[in-house]
């Protein structure tokens, strides 16, 4: 049962304490769960197009390269859209951002069924990838404030692998919509389920404790949603958020003050690495897999396998980051991830597909779960005022790796196949492994 906590004194209510060292209610729970199922219909959609290129470049026949365009619309719509959200939520409030963000790319994905050509569909990506962007900063964010401190990394972790389960039910939705109805009608589906998803969170989901206790003039409604959360708040005068100045806005530049500029910095570079690797799959490991003269529903399968390793690998790793701290398990699924894209290479995709297939869902439980752990890094080396913009430009710095890898992707299939394109998701890890190993403001593990 939680135990209602009076921080500091009556007068002065430090939300931030109360929150870390108070219960697991069923509000937050159910705070939890909306962030994650948002965190899912991102996925869902963000990953959509992987699966659907095979069959639009057979029916319009266009190449590779020039779908590329398509690709690269929709990452560097994530990228600006990832940016943009961290600094607009620490600004305006996380529920508002995230509804919008889950509107907008909703109400987008629904055009793509529309689109006349490759160039309509890269303008659509874009509008698209700036709500897909969005979403997953300020979900984790959501998350990250609304649980106590002894759950958080497992919390922010599950949440964050739900964005391989949203592409791994995109997989598996794709399996039966697009033979049957075509891709047209598989992005009308996937853009309505997350509208109406936007209109529940509108209804349901309540607005962060922390942020609200930034702003005075909505202190009552932090009263009320304290108290839910089963906290003796009536006599209290002010709220604080730890020892921040409820009157400083935070910034970029303060990512790199106090000490945070080395870490900032090796944080970004690892989001990049590890975001060309993953995008690189996201986007092209269907078509790569079809060129090496798989069906598509098999081709499909890797990505799907892909994805479903992941949900795996986040929770033991998230149980290894409680155990030992965030340090060695980053850098042990970091280099996991390179070993297991190099191994591939030993694998002969047309001979034994399925065994290449299992091998594919071996590399995502360590790469997709490294991208997981890492949002839960970002939770934990910023403090409230900025956790949202540097979740946010961490993941936007990512998103250039994104974007490179709409490019790339396609040139390593072009240029070598299957071997070339596995170098490259290998290579990228290897850096990710030096760029983790620097970073100094680890999660220490859980007493």
């Amino acid at each position: 049962m939680n135990q209602a906590t009076t921080p500091q004194t009556a007068a002065h209510f430090d939300v931030t304490k109360a929150i870390d060292e108070g219960g697991f209610s069923t509000l937050q729970k159910f705070a939890y769960l909306f962030a994650a199922l948002a965190i899912v219909v991102d996925g869902f959609d963000g990953q959509m197009i992987g699966y659907a290129i095979p069959m639009i470049m057979k029916e319009w026949g266009v190449t590779r390269a020039a779908f590329s365009l398509a690709v690269a619309g929709g990452l560097l719509g994530m990228a600006v859209g990832s940016l943009s959200a961290g600094m607009l939520a620490d600004k305006l409030g996380r529920k508002p951002i995230l509804v919008a963000s889950i509107f907008l790319f909703g109400l987008s994905t629904c055009l793509i069924g529309q689109a006349p050509d490759v160039a309509t569909i890269a303008i659509i990506r874009f509008f698209a990838g700036l709500g897909i962007g969005a979403a997953l900063p300020v979900a984790t964010t959501l998350t990250a404030e609304f649980i106590p401190s002894r759950y958080r990394t497992m919390a922010v972790t599950t949440a964050i692998v739900c964005y391989p389960l949203g592409g791994m039910l995109a997989g598996l939705a794709a399996g039966q919509i697009l033979p049957v109805q075509g891709w047209r009608t598989f992005f009308l589906i996937g853009g309505a389920i997350a509208i109406v998803y936007a209109l529940l969170l509108i209804l349901l989901l309540r607005e962060s404790p922390k942020y609200l206790a930034r702003q005075p003039s909505r202190w009552e409604e932090l009263r009320s949603l304290m108290t839910r959360m089963a906290h003796d708040v009536a006599h209290v005068i002010e709220f604080r958020d730890g020892t921040v100045d409820t009157g400083k806005r935070g910034s970029i530049a303060d990512l790199f003050r106090h000490g945070r500029a080395a870490d900032t910095s090796w944080l970004w570079i690892s989001f990049f690495m590890i975001q060309l690797s993953i995008y690189t799959a996201y986007s092209w490991l269907p078509t790569m897999l079809t060129t090496e003269g798989l069906s598509p529903a098999l081709a499909g399968m890797g990505l799907t396998a892909y994805n479903f390793g992941g949900l795996f690998g986040a929770v033991l790793c998230a149980m290894a980051i409680n155990r030992f701290g965030s340090r060695w398990p980053m850098i042990f699924w970091a280099a996991m991830s390179a070993v297991t894209a190099f191994g591939l290479k030993l694998v002969n995709v047309t001979a034994t597909p399925e065994t290449f297939l299992w091998g594919l869902g071996f590399h995502g439980l360590f790469v997709t779960a490294l991208q997981c752990a890492m949002f839960a890094l970002c939770a934990h080396m910023y403090p409230t005022l900025i956790r949202t913009t540097g979740a946010a430009s961490a993941m936007a710095f990512g998103r250039i790796g994104a974007f490179t890898s709409a490019f790339a992707g396609a040139a390593m299939i072009t240029a070598g196949g299957a071997s070339a394109y596995l170098n490259l998701l290998g290579g990228s890890m290897i850096v990710t492994v030096l760029g983790l190993a620097m970073v100094r403001g680890h999660i220490g593990p859980k007493h």
